[in-house]
Formats: C-alpha cells, structure tokens, sequence
C-alpha cells in the first residue's frame, strides 16, 4: 500500500528554482504542490543538511566538500546565484529547518539519504534520529502495521546507510532507491524492512511493476517529466514519481 502522495517535487521544485533550497519548497508549494523530495548529507559536525553533490562548484561555489565542511558554515553559504539573480542570497537549509518549513505548510517528505563516500552508515543514522525527533509526536501515534502518510519516507541508493537509519528509528519508514531492479529486490527489501522500492522509471518493466506490488511493496519512480510517460507508468501500476516539471505535470496528475 502507497499511502503517500503520488506527484513529488524533485528536490522542491524540479527545475523552477535552486534545488534543495527553502525558495525551491517555497516554490512548489505555490505551484500546488504538498509533496517534495530533497537530499540530505551530513556536515563536518554531523549535522543534516540539504545538498546533493558532495562537493562544492555546481549548486554553491568554491572548491571544498560538504563533509569537510562545519553546518555554521555550510548555511552561510549561497545556494542559490548559480540558477538565477533572483536567487542570490538563497541559503543551504540544515533538515531542521526544512522539516519545520514542511510540517508548517503541510508538506510531505521523501527524504534521500545522500552519504558522502565512506559515511553511509553515520548519515542513515543521523537523518533517521533527527527524522524520528522531529516526527517523535506522529510516530506515537501510527497503529502498528499501518503506514502513517504524516510520516516521511527515508530513501537512499546506500544500502548500509538504509539498515543504519532501520537499526536508529525502525518506526520512521524507509525505501530502497535503484537505478534498475536488481534479481535480489525482495530479499534487500526485506532486510531493510522497506516500505517500497524507488527506481528509474527508464529501467522499468511492465512485469517488474507487477512482481513488486504483488509482493505488498510501494513503487515509486525517478524522475519522470513527459506527461505521456508518467500516464504509462501510472497505467502500469506504479504508485507514485517525483518530477523536475512541475510546471507540466501537476499535484493532481491523473
């Protein structure tokens, strides 16, 4: 059971402003959009923030990585100049403040867990704590066995970073992220204990959509921006997608 919603902002906005930016939430939200996802790595304190690259030069500027990098000065950062002049000024948010922005305006979360390299295992625990402590009052009330739509949704590419955040908070959700479906999805699913399975929507089969809802998995796809090909995916049983043009394809696309 998908109890989420099924069009997703790719990281806030999709293209419309700076990624992983309280201006993309910002954004989004007024593009109808109550459902965003976004990408979290640790800072050199270990403290959540939104980035993508582990290294500075595409979406902040200079030469550096983010886990080198203290969050006091990670968030005086400019995130948002390399997309537009309107954008200058646009900070990098810690979790914290993107989950307080989130949870103010109703917004779901799909929340990647980004390691840097050789710190899978410290970011899925870290983003699983602080997702588990800021959603403490939701997780009390979810009925055991029922998904809690309030909650997000952990996901990552990062295997080990998947079973740190399982062994930190096993009551806050989580999803595998794949670039194609591996022969092995049921078994990592279950070692997870995962809720779906998140993949490219260009490495997907018709039979594959049928093999993983059949087995009670979520199926949540990356990322799609033809209007044409997300009607196809949804036809094929695919729960949910997250998208770059929200501009296009809508929070009510049918």
């Amino acid at each position: 059971m998908w109890p989420y919603p099924k069009i997703v902002a790719h990281r806030g906005a999709g293209k419309l402003a700076p990624e992983n930016t309280l201006a993309a939430m910002r954004c989004g939200l007024s593009h109808g959009f109550h459902a965003v996802e976004f990408d979290v790595m640790l800072s050199r304190d270990g403290i959540p923030v939104l980035m993508h690259d582990p290294s500075f030069g595409r979406t902040v500027a200079g030469v550096g990585n983010v886990s080198n990098t203290s969050a006091q000065e990670l968030t005086a950062m400019d995130a948002g100049t390399w997309l537009g002049a309107e954008f200058a000024g646009e900070r990098v948010p810690t979790f914290a403040q993107a989950v307080t922005f989130c949870k103010a305006n109703r917004i779901w979360m799909n929340v990647e867990i980004k390691p840097a390299s050789g710190f899978d295992k410290q970011t899925g625990r870290a983003v699983a704590e602080s997702a588990a402590q800021f959603f403490s009052s939701e997780i009390l009330t979810t009925v055991a066995g029922i998904a809690n739509a309030a909650l997000p949704l952990l996901s990552s590419f990062s295997f080990d970073a998947l079973l740190a955040a399982k062994a930190a908070a096993p009551q806050v959700p989580r999803a595998y992220l794949v670039e194609a479906v591996p022969t092995d999805w049921h078994d990592r699913l279950n070692k997870i204990g995962a809720v779906a399975l998140h993949t490219n929507h260009r490495n997907l089969s018709p039979a594959q959509v049928q093999a993983i809802k059949q087995a009670g998995f979520g199926l949540f796809c990356y990322t799609v921006n033809n209007p044409a090909r997300a009607r196809e995916i949804l036809n094929w049983g695919v729960d949910a997608f997250c998208t770059d043009r929200i501009d296009l394809i809508g929070p009510n696309f049918s």
